[in-house]
């Protein structure tokens, strides 16, 4: 148990940027916070660590810190972006129960995220009969869903600069509205998936499912915000309502084009 208080830890000191302003608890905190406990875990099982492992260490690191710095420099140039980021919601001051609340939260779900590749050394460390299959599977997902999230920003970025003020329904954006949110999804079930051949305790499984689903709820959440704000900028476009109408909102083939009506997803 001692590993995952080292790995709480950190994650309380690093998402505690949330403390400097509410929304970094979930921006910029929680790319670095990945960034950190992935190089943490290498470092604390470095005597057992696995070339699958490693590659998937490697992704979430190169994903968090993408991430982090992604943001703070959207920030600092996008004024549509802080348009988005300075809203009320947000800006008003929060009880202290409440965010500590939501850094406690934060904090654990974070650590519930790349629990799967921790449990996965430490059983191997002590002794268990791990599958190095699942390893490769889960890193290969992992890596593929970092790659589609590059891949989505860049033509996304691309096409904004042809015309800022349409929608964006080229390249992946073809197949699904928010192929960065699909990407994360896919990456996290990488993570999770190693589960299946870690030899994993019953409280090993509640730890990991509860930080997969987490991310999972965060990242439909974040579609329907997505959502929300598309359909009053555009949603008087004849073109966009054809194109939401055909186009799944976050996952490819499945036909699910709009969660604006699950109020649960509120974030």
């Amino acid at each position: 148990m001692s590993y995952l208080l080292i790995l709480l830890a950190l994650s309380f000191a690093v998402s505690s940027l949330g403390w400097i302003y509410f929304i970094y608890f979930f921006s910029i905190g929680y790319g670095f916070a990945i960034s950190a406990l992935s190089v943490a875990s290498v470092i604390i099982f470095r005597d057992v660590i696995t070339l699958p492992i490693a590659i998937l260490a490697a992704v979430l690191f190169i994903y968090g810190i993408r991430l982090g710095l992604f943001l703070l420099l959207r920030e600092k140039r996008s004024a549509s972006y802080k348009h988005i980021l300075y809203q009320p919601e947000n800006t008003t001051k929060k009880p202290v129960f409440v965010m500590f609340m939501i850094w406690i939260s934060c904090a654990l779900l974070y650590v519930g995220q790349i629990s799967p590749a921790t449990f996965y050394l430490y059983n191997l460390e002590n002794g268990a009969e791990v599958n190095e299959v699942w390893a490769w599977i889960g890193a290969a997902l992992a890596t593929a869903g970092v790659l589609i999230e590059m891949i989505a920003d860049a033509q996304k970025s691309a096409a904004k600069k042809v015309n800022a003020r349409r929608f964006v329904d080229t390249g992946l954006y073809r197949i699904v509205r928010c192929p960065n949110y699909f990407g994360e999804v896919l990456m996290w079930t990488g993570s999770f998936i190693i589960c299946f051949g870690a030899c994993c305790t019953l409280w090993q499984w509640v730890i990991a499912s509860l930080g997969y689903i987490g991310i999972v709820y965060v990242m439909f959440s974040g579609a329907r915000r997505l959502e929300l704000r598309q359909n009053e900028t555009y949603g008087k476009d004849p073109e966009f309502q054809a194109y939401i109408k055909k186009t799944p909102i976050i996952l490819p083939l499945i036909p699910i084009y709009s969660v604006a009506r699950h109020t649960w997803l509120k974030g």
